[in-house]
């Protein structure tokens, strides 16, 4: 009786919890950014591909390069994964989205402790645990639809810029590998996104600031486990890694909300 009882708590959390983030004008507006940023990525780029210009100091001339391909604004191309050096097409792609979940995550969890809606949670004996959960699934969820929203936008902006769809190095099936793979991988932000939000409670600012921090340390992480010649064995590796990490990040957020005021 007690388990139904607490899956019921549970299921009712969710529920709450989506409802309150598919009637939210911020999960709109970021579902329209990540929309947008690689329409304008890519054809601005491909404007000002093959520009030069020069340092005045030292003379030395610059040429910008731009994509070479719709694809680059997706995962590494076959061949490029192990290059360290930072590049426009490196930087500019849907690994972007990843920080736009910390936004929303942040939004989520930190309207939670400023309208009080935790701390009337908590009041009727809601299990912390299950509050985790909730928002991490919630989070994950809304991440991933901001994946896929970006995902169209390359496809608009690669149209628009004339841009090559030819895949040179892997096939359909990498890609639809590398999809699921960053897809996957969205549960192990979600959960530190999760994390810092109870840590920086009704802290808007703290909370995405510490987020954005953990995520530039892992963003050089993302495109050597999801490439675009992505296999079974990158979903299996992010698949475990979302599971073991998102769990354990999980009770590391308990763990604050059990020994720390939630106010």
């Amino acid at each position: 009786m007690e388990k139904r009882l607490s899956q019921r708590k549970l299921g009712s959390m969710l529920a709450v919890d989506f409802r309150r983030m598919f009637t939210s004008r911020y999960f709109y507006i970021l579902l329209g950014v990540a929309l947008a940023i690689p329409v304008l990525v890519l054809v601005m780029t491909t404007m000002i591909d093959g520009s030069v210009s020069v340092d005045p100091n030292t003379g030395v001339e610059t040429t910008v390069e731009a994509f070479d391909s719709v694809w680059q604004a997706i995962g590494a191309l076959p061949g490029a994964e192990s290059g360290a050096a930072m590049s426009l097409t490196s930087m500019c792609n849907i690994n972007l989205v990843y920080f736009l979940a910390a936004v929303l995550v942040g939004i989520f969890v930190c309207d939670d402790f400023r309208s009080g809606y935790s701390k009337n949670l908590f009041a009727v004996r809601s299990k912390k645990s299950g509050y985790v959960f909730s928002k991490t699934i919630a989070g994950f969820v809304g991440g991933s639809l901001m994946l896929v929203c970006f995902f169209i936008g390359a496809m608009v902006g690669g149209a628009i810029s004339g841009l090559p769809f030819e895949m040179a190095g892997f096939h359909v099936g990498n890609l639809v590998f590398c999809m699921i793979s960053k897809v996957l991988l969205m549960a192990v932000f979600a959960g530190i996104y999760v994390l810092m939000g109870v840590i920086g409670k009704q802290r808007l600012w703290l909370t995405i600031l510490l987020s954005l921090g953990v995520g530039m340390f892992l963003f050089n992480i993302i495109p050597m486990v999801t490439p675009l010649a992505s296999t079974m064995m990158n979903v299996l590796l992010c698949l475990a890694g979302g599971v073991l990490l998102g769990g354990g990040l999980g009770f590391g957020s308990k763990a604050v909300l059990d020994h720390f005021d939630i106010l």
